[in-house]
């Protein structure tokens, strides 16, 4: 009781106590998350220009396009492709409302009719776009399908930015263009040329022992090249892989299960309460419920020629006869036994016709309401109608087929293998011979087929194969889990690079890689190895485990870089050849001797070259290569003139003109400056867009969320 008072004589004490530490638990949180701002970082992908991109509508766009693709393209692939198409949005749409241009209607319209105007739905009897079969089919749409209309609209929302887009580029384009002289300039550069004799004397020359180049020199160049050395944030790594793969004892067990298929065995049903003889590989009758029930692999009912047939045992099994089989054998990481189940002589290809016949329920014309009976009837109508005159086909498949991929075109559906159509259709072509004409029904319909052409039959076998993956077991999986975590924990506490050479673990490394990368080499993509490495809270020297589809990554980072200019270190695969040929230019300079062509090449035990016909456009010298440097500045000679020494991109060159030969001057430069004209136009837009880019203010936050 002593203790309970006191405790309520001190009741406001300990409120005001608890209320602190309250206040700084969520300060702290506060603090941790980015501050009162971090709801903001949560829900924004960027900010550009002052405008945000919200994370729940960019996600969508990611999903969208990951569907659109087929699931093609990885997540972060995607997300920069969708961040290219909002960057330019954004950036582009701030143009316009200072610019104040909107899309009318009638540019709208005009925008739609290019976009439909070969849609048969919105066209007359004239084959012509019909505005008011558009707008009979947009008004039926709102009233009986909202959400198709607000597709609708969000289709003529797009179309209206792309009407003002294109405002913005034609205003643009308007004021580009190329002058008369622009273009009788353009002419020159691209028809003029010259002859000339020169010398040179390559940088090979010199040893590269001879010259060397300092870190404090590399630095010097970069810092005067900044705009050659500026670098985003990356991170360097170093990392070990661990694939998960099936031991001996798995390659055993595997063989030894699909050994025991082979013979038949007793099992307990404990439906009947009695043992059950079940029939092995080789002898049971239902061989398709036997492979799809043991088998990794489905059952295959097609027929297959030896061509069909891979692998080093292909030979035997095409050579079995019916009934016999042939295994266990290990093949595509599987151990298998195979059963001949048919030989039959049959073409290796054919070429048919159909005609379709739908009926109400069937996948393909939904809309038709025939009954299935009416459906055959017309289709043996139609059968027999052929058989009595193959030359009316053309005109039935026309009339009758719901297949319009190929019903203007008799019906033709060119040559195919086995296994390219529906068993039942299949079957028909290949069973029968050239000229028949018979009805076959799918789950498509009823199917009038004329078998128009066969070749030659050959030798074609069904065989059932069983096969049983050879797959790491749940005991390997946890044999490598441990060896896995004992790796990085001694890792963790010790030298990396030690302990996997300790353990003749291959450890790869990785330099530079950026926020948005996303493939480790040898492993693939990673997405989640390289969020890790860039959370501002992993210090260098962290080491982390990760899981993969096929074992573990241990991973070490080793090194931050902001962004910044590189280091002298990281440029220095980049300067070092250049600040390389220059030091070997001024020795190599220094050197010559003479004042014509004849004698620096004596005095430098080298021969005097030509080039005819060099111009500007394509400043290439035989035998030297491309040299802009070396043929800019001969266009600068007068004709006799030898020049000094030029640092070209191989060596040391000297350059004397001997001839000058001026395109004749055209009547006209019109047509040349057309030409410039639409060149400049065309990359008006992307150089646009890329300037604006670079004057943008963007805040990219794509690295968090993806």
């Amino acid at each position: 009781m002593a203790v309970l008072n006191k405790i309520r004589q001190r009741s406001v004490f300990l409120i005001i106590i608890i209320a602190l530490a309250l206040f700084s638990f969520v300060l702290a949180d506060v603090i941790r998350n980015g501050g009162l701002s971090s709801q903001k970082s949560q829900n924004t992908i960027a900010t550009v220009n002052g405008e945000d991109i919200g994370r729940e509508e960019f996600a969508r766009q990611v999903e969208a396009l990951q569907r659109n693709t087929g699931g093609n393209v990885s997540t972060i692939q995607a997300a920069n492709r969708v961040w290219e198409l909002k960057l330019r949005e954004v950036i582009i749409e701030d143009q316009l409302e200072e610019l104040g241009l909107r899309a009318e209607e009638d540019q709208i319209t005009d925008m739609i009719r290019v976009q439909m105007a070969n849609n048969p739905n919105f066209q007359n009897e004239a084959g012509m776009f019909d505005e008011n079969r558009l707008k009979e089919y947009v008004a039926n749409m709102r009233a009986t399908s909202p959400q198709a209309y607000a597709q609708w609209q969000q289709y003529t929302q797009n179309m209206a930015a792309t009407a003002r887009q294109n405002l913005y580029y034609n205003m643009i384009s308007a004021g580009v263009g190329a002058t008369i002289t622009e273009a009788e300039q353009a002419y020159r550069l691209e028809n003029n040329n010259i002859d000339l004799r020169f010398v040179q004397i390559p940088y090979s020359s010199i040893s590269d022992e001879q010259v060397d180049v300092s870190k404090s020199e590399i630095n010097d160049y970069v810092e005067n090249h900044p705009a050659r050395f500026e670098t985003e944030k990356s991170r360097n790594l170093q990392f070990v892989y661990f694939e998960e793969t099936a031991s001996s004892e798995d390659r055993s067990e595997a063989q030894e299960e699909i050994q025991s298929l082979m013979q038949g065995r007793e099992e307990y049903n404990s439906a009947s309460g009695a043992n059950e003889t079940i029939s092995g590989f080789g002898t049971t009758e239902d061989v398709e419920d036997f492979v799809n029930e043991y088998s990794d692999t489905p059952y295959n009912d097609q027929f297959q020629f030896r061509n069909d047939l891979s692998g080093e045992n292909a030979d035997e099994i095409f050579n079995l006869s019916e009934g016999e089989t042939f295994g266990p054998y290990e093949e595509d990481n599987a151990w298998k036994i195979t059963r001949m189940l048919e030989t039959r002589q049959i073409p290796d290809s054919v070429k048919a016709s159909h005609i379709l016949v739908t009926y109400q329920g069937t996948q393909i014309d939904p809309e038709t309401t025939r009954s299935q009976a009416a459906a055959e009837a017309l289709a043996d109508s139609i059968a027999n109608v052929v058989r009595g005159d193959q030359s009316k086909f053309a005109a039935l498949a026309a009339q009758f087929s719901s297949d319009r991929s190929n019903s203007e075109s008799a019906g033709d559906l060119g040559w195919f293998s086995p296994g390219q159509m529906i068993p039942a259709f299949e079957d028909y072509v290949f069973e029968n011979e050239e000229g028949d004409v018979g009805v076959v029904e799918t789950e498509l319909g009823y199917h009038v087929i004329s078998i128009d052409e066969q070749t030659e039959e050959e030798k074609a076998v069904k065989v059932a194969t069983v096969a049983k993956e050879i797959a790491p077991s749940e005991r390997s999986r946890s044999n490598l889990f441990n060896e896995v975590t004992k790796f990085q924990i001694a890792a963790g506490d010790g030298d990396f690079a030690e302990e996997a050479n300790s353990n003749n673990y291959n450890v790869r490394t990785v330099q530079q890689v950026k926020a948005l990368d996303e493939n480790l080499p040898g492993v693939g993509p990673q997405r989640g190895v390289i969020q890790w490495a860039f959370e501002e809270d992993v210090e260098v020297g962290k080491v982390k485990r990760f899981e993969t589809p096929n074992g573990y990554v241990v991973a070490q980072l080793t090194a931050k870089k902001d962004a910044g200019l590189m280091s002298a270190e990281e440029a220095s695969a980049t300067v070092i050849p250049i600040l390389t040929k220059q030091k070997k230019a001024e020795l190599i300079k220094e050197k010559i001797s003479g004042n014509t062509l004849q004698a620096i090449a004596e005095n430098q035990n080298v021969i005097v070259q030509t080039a005819s016909a060099v111009n500007l456009n394509n400043p290439t010298l035989p035998g030297a290569g491309s040299e802009p440097e070396v043929v800019g500045t001969a266009f600068g000679l007068e004709t006799g003139n030898v020049s000094k020494s030029i640092a070209g991109d191989k060596g040391v060159y000297f350059v004397e003109v001997t001839a000058k030969n001026e395109a004749p001057a055209l009547n006209s430069y019109n047509a040349v400056a057309q030409q410039e004209t639409m060149r400049r136009r065309q990359e008006a837009s992307t150089r646009v867009f890329e300037a604006l880019k670079k004057k943008a203010e963007i805040e990219d936050n794509r690295s968090r969320f993806y």
